[in-house]
């Protein structure tokens, strides 16, 4: 089974604060992946160090398609097929989206790329959106919807889904869900970073990792979200130092 994503004892630091103490996660093309794990386990700092934020000491393995990503800087890692939704997709007044998608394309050696941005635009009812500024006063369902825009025109390898389900009601969360099954490919391998299960009710995930105290202590099936519905982290935080990752802001890419 080829490997999308293969990170291999990930560790990271923020000065002097452990947060990542070896994290391995496998994702195979064509799979859906989860994160999940309780605040402060380290699960968005994986993210960042993962997308190239440089405030973190990282060590360890980020194979993407095979390619070694840590160490490269951001936009060599998008160009290897890496790709984020972010958890609060930021604002960019004065860029519509079309331009942004044009900027993609011109950086690409694609000829399917204006094909696949019409045939996006149109599955995902975006064509109302193209014209205005990114992401500007558009709701939160409207943001993830972009964000999944950009991820099918983009076609990347790897998308790195960060707290997808953040601040978003019961509707946008089942059709944020559905948006992930629908862009499902061969070519692409999925990780959802969550720490509710309330999305994963309305999809089919692949498997799902558990993240407590800066490593993976658990890997399963689907089950595994009806178990923490019902007890929660409790059991599994037991006997695990937590660690509080330090409050940063997205980057710009």
């Amino acid at each position: 089974m080829s490997l999308a994503l293969q990170v291999s004892d990930v560790k990271a630091r923020f000065g002097d604060l452990e947060i990542l103490k070896g994290v391995d996660i496998d994702v195979p093309f064509g799979e859906v992946h989860v994160l999940m794990g309780p605040n402060g386990s380290g699960k968005s700092t994986l993210c960042h160090v993962l997308m190239g934020k440089t405030d973190y000491e990282a060590t360890g393995s980020a194979l993407v398609d095979g390619t070694e990503v840590l160490g490269l800087p951001v936009d060599e890692r998008a160009r290897a097929g890496l790709f984020e939704a972010f958890q609060y997709p930021v604002e960019v007044p004065g860029v519509s989206l079309d331009d942004l998608i044009s900027e993609m394309g011109e950086v690409r050696e694609d000829p399917g790329f204006a094909d696949r941005v019409e045939a996006a635009a149109e599955a995902l009812d975006m064509e109302r959106f193209r014209q205005r500024a990114v992401n500007n006063d558009l709701s939160g369902g409207e943001k993830k919807r972009s964000e999944m825009f950009q991820l099918a025109v983009a076609k990347p390898k790897v998308a790195i889904l960060d707290e997808v389900d953040s601040g978003l009601d019961i509707d946008a969360v089942r059709e944020v869900a559905h948006l992930v099954e629908e862009l499902r490919s061969d070519d692409l391998g999925v990780l959802i970073i969550t720490h509710y299960s309330r999305i994963l009710r309305y999809m089919k995930p692949d498997k799902i990792h558990v993240m407590v105290a800066g490593k993976v202590v658990r890997t399963g099936g689907p089950e595994i979200a009806a178990e923490l519905e019902a007890s929660g982290y409790v059991d599994l935080v037991d006997g695990e130092a937590t660690v509080s990752a330090p409050d940063v802001t997205p980057f710009d890419v």
